[in-house]
């Protein structure tokens, strides 16, 4: 699996600084959010700032149709965190990629996590994959510089790539890893609930069985995050 602990946040380019402060209402004001979703907003989030426009105008990088530009968006949590149909709401106004930045805490205990999902850009509304993480790191830890990357698609992919618990393989696009991921959260799903089962199966033709079937589980598991 991915290794998450390690320092993923990026030091953003000074020249792709935006700063801009967006109300939380302009996200879940009309009428396509759902009450339930509103409520997650007035109650997690505490502000919302377009951070950082990264586009061929800021930072030299050729985008395209499907990444003309990547937009870093920081939202300050209420609480411990800000939960995912929240992010959703956010990405789906928004018709360009968006890195999340999280923070929590407040003064020397202030910790951020990386999140994004991959977004397909097309006809009608865009197309998010599940959503990828670092974990929680200091806010005040280094920051690395951006990875380099020879246009704004083939920078998309390394900012993407060390959240995702599966990695890229050689030829693979995010789109691809992206139905991998769902293939891998589906397994460990059926494996967990495999092991309860086994827990607490009394009859011992059932267990043999039920440990067969986990082994298989397991192994198809192994293949699809080898990278």
């Amino acid at each position: 699996m991915g290794d998450r602990g390690v320092t993923r946040l990026y030091r953003w380019p000074t020249a792709a600084k935006f700063g801009s402060r967006v109300p939380k209402e302009k996200f879940y004001s009309h009428g396509t959010v759902s009450t339930a979703v509103r409520e997650k907003f007035i109650a997690e989030v505490q502000r919302i700032t377009w951070a950082y426009k990264v586009a061929e105008s800021t930072i030299n990088l050729a985008g395209s149709a499907e990444v003309p530009e990547i937009q870093v968006f920081e939202i300050d949590a209420k609480g411990s965190d800000v939960s995912e149909p929240v992010l959703t709401a956010i990405d789906k106004a928004i018709p360009f990629p968006i890195i999340f930045e999280i923070g929590r805490g407040a003064g020397d205990s202030t910790s951020v996590r990386m999140v994004a999902a991959h977004k397909k850009l097309g006809a009608g509304a865009p197309k998010l994959s599940a959503y990828f993480t670092t974990d929680w790191q200091p806010a005040d830890g280094d920051r690395k510089p951006l990875p380099a990357a020879i246009s704004l698609p083939a920078l998309y992919i390394a900012l993407l790539e060390p959240m995702t618990p599966v990695g890229i393989r050689p030829g693979e696009d995010m789109s691809e890893v992206a139905v991998r991921l769902e293939t891998v959260r589906k397994l460990e799903r059926e494996i967990a609930a495999l092991e309860r089962k086994l827990r607490t199966e009394p009859q011992f033709n059932r267990k043999v069985e039920l440990r067969r079937a986990l082994k298989t589980k397991q192994a198809e598991l192994a293949v699809l995050v080898e990278r």
